[in-house]
This record gives C-alpha cells, structure tokens and sequence, in this order.
C-alpha cells in the first residue's frame, strides 16, 4: 500500500549493494511507492519487474563515473542515495574452522582487510562524492547510509562461542566509518539542500543456527531478531519530505540491544 504523506512516486532512488539481502528488502520497499529504482551491485538482483541494474564494482571511480554520464545524458535527476553495500560475516556462511581462524584479529590478513574496507567504506564514499555532487547541482537531495547497531557498540563475540564463526573486526570499523562519513556529509552539504542520515540496524532473522537465535535474542530486550522488512518503514521516511529537519543523524533500530 502506497503511503501518500511519504510522496516518493516518481522519485529517482539509487541503492549500492541493492542486491543484498537488505538490499533487497529495501528496493522492493521503494517499487511499491512508485520509485524509479537503480540498483549498483556486482550481483543481480532477484527482483524482476520496476527496476533498473547496473552491474557495477562500487569501488572503482571510473565505473560510478560512467553511471553517472548515463544520467547526465538522459538528465535524469537524481532524488536519493542508499548505501547499503558491505562485505558482510554470518553465522552458519562462513563457518569452517580454518574460515573462523581468518576472521580472528591476530590472524586478519592485510588483503581481506583491504577488500571489506574498499566495499564497506570507499565504495559508499565514491558513491557519495560522485552522486552527493551531481546532487548539489539540483540543489536537493537525500543521502542514507546502512551502518549496524555493530557501528554503535561492539560485537559480542560470546554468542557465537560453541561455532565456528567470530565476527570480524573490519565489519565493526566499517560500520563505524559509515556513521563517520553521515555526520561528515550532512553538515559539509547542509547548505546545499543535501540530507544525510544514518539507520543502525541490528539482526534480521534469515534462518540463522537455532543456538545462535537463541542466544542473540537474549541480548535483546525485544527478545527477537529484526524482521527482514521491519526496516523499510524506518528507510522511507528518512528519504521523504516527513524527515525534512532531520539530517547528520544516526537512527538505531536494534529492538533495545545497545541500551544495556
């Protein structure tokens, strides 16, 4: 059902990572308010109808430069920038033995750092820098970026104890950074008309190990994991006109997990 107060039809929404399982979820969410929606990602999205894919490596400037010259040419404005795109961990993917040894910090290598912090924080920079200026020239826009309840506190490593998978510290510093590149971006564009605002999510449900349901909704006073689309409401109202005097913040949506 189409929400009117949040006007959104016809508005054009690029979203990095739109592809991923959040990705997703939030490019549907934009469809069916009557968005025109782009999705960047290296994958193809499983979403068919009302959207528009460019295979595309987010950490490479000369590729987002050459989605951009799309626009230019068609003058297609652009209305909003999701990003969502990380290089995600999670219980029950990555859970071999040597895998879990990897992930530990005495064993982090060099190369997966370089590679989670190129598309966790330099891909959502360049998607910013190259799309926030184009936006500046409209004198109007919207900026969210998906960082993690994980940006707000750190992982607790426990509830994973028993498996064969650790969260890695790169996801922690990439969600932080993002919360970083928000603040920075709002107040820099602020005059320009530019909104930036952060959502901190925590676990969404997607199947995960019994024992790890378990134990992470412990920690949470709700006493769940998210809902795959209990975002979405969250995510448009931040890009419409109802959020129009919230900019630089950082929304934590996490069922009360980083209160206590």
């Amino acid at each position: 059902m189409t929400i009117k107060f949040l006007d959104l039809k016809n508005k054009n929404v690029i979203i990095s990572g739109g592809s991923g399982f959040l990705g997703e979820q939030i490019s549907q969410a934009f469809v069916e308010q009557g968005s025109n929606v782009f999705i960047l990602d290296l994958n193809k999205p499983s979403l068919k109808h009302k959207i528009h894919y460019f295979k595309t490596d987010i950490t490479k400037e000369s590729h987002l430069k050459k989605i951009l010259n799309i626009f230019k040419k068609k003058k297609i404005k652009i209305d909003i920038l999701i990003n969502s795109a990380v290089k995600d961990y999670v219980p029950g993917v990555e859970n071999k033995k040597k895998q879990k040894n990897k992930l530990k910090l005495e064993n982090f290598s060099e190369k997966i750092w370089k590679s989670d912090i190129d598309v966790g924080l330099k891909g959502s920079f360049l998607t910013t820098k190259i799309f926030g200026s184009y936006m500046v020239k409209y004198r109007n826009g919207i900026i969210l970026n998906i960082s993690s309840d994980l940006g707000i506190v750190a992982p607790n490593q426990e509830i994973y104890e028993g498996s064969d998978f650790i969260k890695p510290v790169s996801y922690s510093v990439v969600k932080h950074g993002i919360i970083g590149l928000t603040k920075y971006t709002a107040s820099y564009w602020a005059k320009k008309n530019i909104r930036c605002n952060a959502i901190a999510p925590g676990g969404i449900f997607n199947n995960q190990d019994k024992k790890f349901i378990s134990k992470i909704s412990k920690i949470i006073p709700i006493g769940r994991m998210a809902k795959k689309d209990e975002y979405n409401d969250l995510v448009l109202f931040l890009c419409s006109k109802s959020s129009s005097y919230i900019t630089g913040s950082v929304i934590v949506s996490d069922g009360g997990r980083t209160i206590i």
